[in-house]
């Protein structure tokens, strides 16, 4: 069983951290007792720091119980650190990058990664990808944007060239709504997280950027968010706005088939339609380990479509 949404902090970029606490305004908190402690970045976004997160040894024991037997590693949303300069985006892009490259070249039949890059910058971005494909990466996690440009903008138009060129995995992860409506009972996170991805892939979707880039392996996290059960609107909105159309070869529903997704869905009737509507060839096991609210064991297990996306 493959597992294409997992995540891991290696010690060197907990070490990173901690050097520079104070410049990135890291604070580790111990909120119950029956738990770890739990780490903020900038005052966003606090999670608990597992040990699963950050002990290898403990991490490959439990996938190993949950019968995987090959893990695609993502960094931590948490710390992709769009919102500082981006020397520091780099550096610890930089750091994050090497020491996954340096544990899954070391046990590639069980491992595999994805890095991170400085987003903010699209032509140093294209570069740190580079740099990562080089030491054995499979290519990006990234956010669903910034917060002044789309990802459908020119302004990442060296990030996705690159991209393209390399055949990478771009995972686009949700980071956390800011939505003032949503600051209660958990919605940032229960509808605030799907929905960011939704407008995202809504956006990218609609921008043609699979015509632009047919080498761009796009895998949505979240099972695409809202967007598969909202495609009968896109096509409606397809037939009577040029606006919608404009840049489509194909109704909405088309392009829809032409991105992946992972599982990570909680529900075998929504992710029965999800691979209704995309097709089983677009849908991969994920589980979000070790989150919260992770599917573990992940679903799925299309063996064709992991070779492809790999």
């Amino acid at each position: 069983m493959f597992d294409f949404h997992t995540h891991f902090i290696p010690p060197d970029v907990i070490s990173w951290i901690k050097d520079h606490q104070h410049t990135v305004n890291a604070k580790w908190i111990k909120k119950e007792e029956n738990k770890d402690e739990f780490l903020l970045v900038n005052d966003k976004w606090g999670f608990e720091l597992k040990k699963a997160f950050i002990d290898a040894d403990l991490y490959i024991s439990d996938q190993e119980k949950a019968g995987v037997t090959h893990s695609l590693l993502s960094p931590i949303p948490q710390l992709f650190m769009y919102d500082f300069p981006e020397e520091i985006s780099t550096d610890i892009s930089t750091v994050y990058n090497r020491s996954l490259a340096q544990w899954t070249n070391s046990n590639p039949t069980k491992l595999s990664a994805l890095g991170t890059v400085p987003l903010t910058n699209p032509e140093k971005a294209a570069a740190v990808l580079r740099d990562g494909i080089s030491a054995g990466l499979k290519g990006v996690i990234i956010g669903p944007g910034l917060s002044d440009h789309m990802l459908s903008d020119e302004f990442f138009t060296p990030f996705f060239e690159e991209a393209n060129r390399l055949k990478a995995i771009v995972f686009i992860h949700p980071l956390l709504c800011e939505d003032s409506r949503l600051k209660r009972r958990m919605m940032p996170n229960l509808i605030g997280v799907p929905w960011e991805t939704t407008i995202c892939a809504t956006d990218l979707l609609l921008s043609g950027i699979v015509d632009q880039y047919p080498n761009l392996k796009i895998l949505f996290a979240h099972g695409g968010g809202f967007l598969p059960y909202q495609i009968g609107r896109l096509n409606k909105g397809f037939e009577q706005w040029e606006l919608v159309s404009s840049k489509l070869q194909a109704p909405p529903s088309e392009y829809l088939k032409r991105f992946w997704y992972d599982s990570v869905l909680w529900s075998q009737d929504s992710l029965d339609f999800l691979i209704k509507s995309v097709g089983e060839d677009r849908v991969v096991p994920g589980s979000d380990f070790p989150f919260d609210l992770c599917v573990w064991p992940p679903i799925g297990n299309n063996q064709a479509v992991t070779y492809s996306l790999l």
